[in-house]
Formats: structure tokens, sequence, C-alpha cells
């Protein structure tokens, strides 16, 4: 959990930093939002207008109720009225928002996507996220459900997912998918640098170790990093010749991985999008989409909760972010 007090130019403030103790309950969790929060005020009570907080939150949120609809990283949090809690607690304005959502609009207000108004956000981590910002503003389409990218099917009929449908892009370009399929190569005795680091780390080989064999040039970790890269070409290149957005950026913890997964996406959209590739220099007559990894890191996602205030009030202001 991180919380931030953030000024409207964007400015960290001051941010607090602690273990999310969901094992003691949703109430335990928001006391401890509510009470980092408080903590923070003084920091800026002096010279600055408290306008609100923002808060993300991985899964989906009804927006209208203020509540998790399902999130899996949340057991028990299903139809919570978060932010009808976090506003009896502080008395202020709450918003909530899908996490990557927030991280999008982050992009959009002070990272890569500063310069354009429409823009996808896929991030990587323990599953894979997305989020659209259109004109300015997260877009949430009509349900409340758009940007669930991690669920497109890039492999049919392939790894089983917990969304109850096959090959879903999550299967292969998390950090859960990565280890998974690390562990998978061991068991086939394939990937012998792979086994040497399960056994140096006790079982607890995680994304980050599998990136590192593949530096050190395991052809099976490096074969793993090929597989998230090509089946991230394929998502991108079915989102680029649906949307034709001008710009993609690719966060979460496994986008530290870049150099080894992006020349593979790169040639795997290449070959899957025409959009793409009617945007390459030598057809000048038309703007090519681009392709980035996000320039906020671990940031972008609290700068873009905390930018939710902002444009709900459009004043210059200062804000909470979650």
């Amino acid at each position: 959990m991180r919380v931030a007090a953030v000024d409207d130019s964007g400015r960290l403030l001051e941010t607090i930093s602690k273990p999310t103790a969901l094992a003691q309950g949703r109430e335990h969790v928001v006391r401890e939002i509510s009470g980092s929060i408080r903590q923070l005020l003084p920091t800026f009570a002096h010279s600055h207008r408290w306008l609100g907080v923002g808060v993300g939150v991985p899964g989906i949120i009804d927006l209208e109720r203020g509540t998790v609809d399902s999130a899996a990283n949340l057991p028990g949090w299903n139809d919570y009225p978060v932010r009808h809690e976090l506003e009896t607690q502080l008395g202020v304005r709450v918003l909530l928002e899908n996490d990557a959502n927030c991280a999008a609009l982050g992009e959009k207000w002070l990272g890569a996507g500063r310069d354009v108004n429409d823009l996808c956000m896929i991030t990587l981590g323990t599953g894979v996220g997305g989020g659209f910002v259109v004109g300015g503003k997260p877009w949430h389409g009509v349900t409340g459900m758009a940007g669930e990218l991690g669920h497109m099917t890039v492999i049919p009929d392939g790894a089983p997912c917990a969304c109850g449908s096959r090959g879903c892009l999550e299967q292969y370009a998390s950090a859960t998918a990565i280890r998974r399929m690390a562990m998978e190569a061991v068991a086939k005795g394939t990937a012998p640098g792979l086994a040497e680091a399960l056994a140096r780390h006790g079982q607890e080989v995680d994304a980050q170790i599998v990136f590192e064999c593949a530096q050190r040039g395991e052809p099976a970790a490096g074969a793993i990093f090929e597989t998230v890269g090509k089946t991230l070409g394929i998502a991108l290149g079915n989102l680029i010749n649906a949307l034709n957005l001008p710009l993609h950026v690719v966060g979460g913890g496994v986008a530290n991985a870049w150099d080894a997964f992006s020349p593979a996406m790169m040639r795997e959209l290449n070959n899957r999008s025409i959009v793409f590739r009617a945007g390459e220099p030598r057809r000048s007559q038309h703007k090519a989409t681009a392709i980035t990894r996000t320039t906020l890191g671990k940031n972008a996602g609290l700068l873009g909760a905390a930018r939710l205030p902002m444009l709900a009030e459009k004043s210059a202001c200062c804000s909470l972010a979650v």
C-alpha cells in the first residue's frame, strides 16, 4: 500500500509505503489507509487546499456505488463500500478507480502520454491489467469493465485461466505466468540454468530471477521471454488494428525485462498489424502508433489516482492518492 500527498504540478509532497495487511480484513486495511492519510495532512495543510482522495484498486470497480465488484487479489472485498467507508472516516470526497486506469491516467498527465489525448496502458505485474485514456480521461466502457486486456485470447485453447477462458494474455505475459513457465521447463528437464536457480532460491523462482537467467544466456529463460514478447505482440496488434490509438504504454514490474521481450514483441506486432505497418517511416503520410515503456515506473498509478480529484474539481489543488 502506497499513500502520497500530491500537488497539482505532480510533485510528491510526501509518501508512505507499508504492507497491505489483507489477512487482517478489509476494515483494517481501510483504517490503515485513512490513518496514513491523516498522517500526511500536516505536510501540506498550511500551504495547500486538500481537494480529495483518489484510490486505485485492482479488479472491477462499480464507479457509481464506490465498491469493488470483483478482485482476485482482494478476497472478501466484493460489494464492500470502500468509498463510503473512507469518506465517512475522512470527511472528504473520495474517488475510486481501477489501478490500471490510474496508471494510464498518470502516464497521460506526467509521463509518456503527456503529448496525446488518447492512449492504452498495459500493466504486467502479478496479472496483466489494462487501462484506456480517451479525450484525456479514463474510459470505462458501458459496464465499467473496459481494459481487461489480460483476458484477451492470444493462444486459442492455450493455458487455462482463472477467468474461465483459455489462452489469455495473463497466462503468458504476467510475472505469475513467467514463474509457471519456468517451473514447467524445469520439470521437463530442459532448463538446467533455471533448475540451478530454483535450487539456489529454495523453490522461490520469480520473474526477476528468470530475467537474470535470460541475461546470462540460459536458452529456456530466453524462450520464456520470447513467449512473453510474442503474446504481447499479438495483443498489441489486435488493439492497434481495432482502435488505432496514438500510444501504447507498457508498465508493471515485468516491464523491467523490456530488453528481453521487446524484440519478439515488435517482430510479432509487425507481422500481425496492418495498421501498425502503415505508420512506418517509409509511409510518412500516416502517423505511427508508438509503443513505449512507462516513464513513471511504479509512480504511474499513484500519480493517476491523485489526478482523479483534480480532474473532478478542475482547479489548482492538492490531493491524496492510494
